[in-house]
This record gives structure tokens, sequence and C-alpha cells, in this order.
């Protein structure tokens, strides 16, 4: 599913279920030491899509260590991202030669939270869940901008390695052709010299109860 929404360059890998009784990987278990089942049923096979994917690209199995926002650190020249949901974990990896970032995310269909709403909008962003829930009512927007503010803050984290809060993106989305774009409100400069990052596309999916959202940073 995920795969659809990413370039062909991109190695995509996802799975629905769990394996019953898989061990962490080597070099990952203080990750999850204190972790609920739960979490760390998702944690395992998330992590291993990831290496499947990674696999594709040419580097063998090694742990994935997190980073100082616990973001997954890479191999060197390659660019990622890693989601997990009920029901849903998948993981994209691509060459930093042929993309700079992308981020990828998925959410379970239904509406946020209460008291969530408020927290994840920007300015903008009420006038838009209000057109788009007008249009069709069958679709839990507040849930799909979530996921696409989710996604925006996974590329650009990164190649800027500062903080992207909600309030810091005001979103645009066209159903014609299920996909969003986040204006910035803050200075995107990059730290590899990139051209400012200004505004972030994404596109969408809304299938089998879950809510999936992907965006890439072309190099």
């Amino acid at each position: 599913m995920i795969a659809h929404l990413l370039p062909r360059t991109v190695v995509a890998v996802e799975t629905f279920t769990d394996r019953p009784g898989e061990t962490v990987f080597p070099g990952e278990a203080d990750l999850i030491a204190n972790a609920v089942d739960g979490r760390r049923r998702e944690f395992i096979t998330a992590r291993r899509c990831a290496r499947e994917a990674l696999l594709r690209l040419g580097h063998p199995p090694a742990p994935i260590r997190p980073g100082p926002r616990r973001e997954p650190v890479w191999p060197a020249g390659v660019v990622g991202s890693i989601t997990h949901c009920a029901g849903y974990r998948a993981a994209a990896v691509g060459l930093a030669t042929d993309i700079a970032a992308l981020g990828i995310d998925a959410e379970p269909h239904g509406a946020l939270p209460e008291g969530v709403l408020g927290s994840v909008t920007a300015v903008g962003d009420a006038g838009l869940l209000t057109d788009l829930a007008r249009r069709d009512p069958t679709t839990h927007w507040d849930r799909l901008l979530f996921s696409a503010k989710e996604s925006i803050y996974k590329a650009w984290y990164p190649l800027t390695h500062r903080w992207l809060g909600f309030e810091d993106a005001s979103l645009t989305i066209d159903p014609a052709t299920a996909t969003f774009s986040g204006r910035l409100h803050v200075s995107g400069t990059r730290r590899d010299g990139g051209r400012d990052l200004r505004e972030l596309h994404g596109r969408y999916a809304v299938a089998g109860g879950l809510v999936l959202t992907a965006v890439t940073v072309p190099e």
C-alpha cells in the first residue's frame, strides 16, 4: 500500500501482522527493555521491515539505532522512514543520491481523540477541514491532516535537525489527486546546503481502515 505513494527508486516493505514469538534483533534490546508487549511487537516487526528494505539496497542486517529525536539512524548514503500503528507496520528506504529525504506515516482511519485537533492545526487548517468534510464526510480529514504532518516532520528533521511543530506547517489537501502540501512558517535552511525547504509535498491513501501518507524531498 505505502509503495504506491513513493517514487520507484524507494524500497518499501510492509506487513499487517507480527510473527508470534519473534525476538528482538541483537543490538536493539535496550531500546524496548521496558516496553509493554504491544509496543515490543510493533517495534520488532517495523525494524524487521526496515532491514528487509535495506537488504534490497545491498545493506546486510544490522541494528537500527535511534538518533537524538528517536529518529532511525540509517547507513551512510541511505534515507528512510519507519511507521507502525494497530494492524500495520512499514518501512521505506532509498539512496541519498536519488532522494534527499522521505517520511511515511500510518494511522487508523478514525477521528482524532477528543481535544487533540486544536493542538495539531495551523493557520488555515480549520477552514480546510471544514471544506473537506462538507465535500466528503466519509473521510476522517482530521486524522489525515495529523498523519500528513507526521510524514512532513519525518522528512524535515533529517535535513534540518530542528524541531517542527504541528503549528509550523499549514496544509492544503487535494482529494482529486490524493496529494497534499505543507507550507512552512519557519526557516527551512538545510544542513546539507540544499535548497531551503519552504513547502513539502506528499501523497496519501485511505484504505483498509488505514490512513497512509508519504512525503518525499527530491535530491
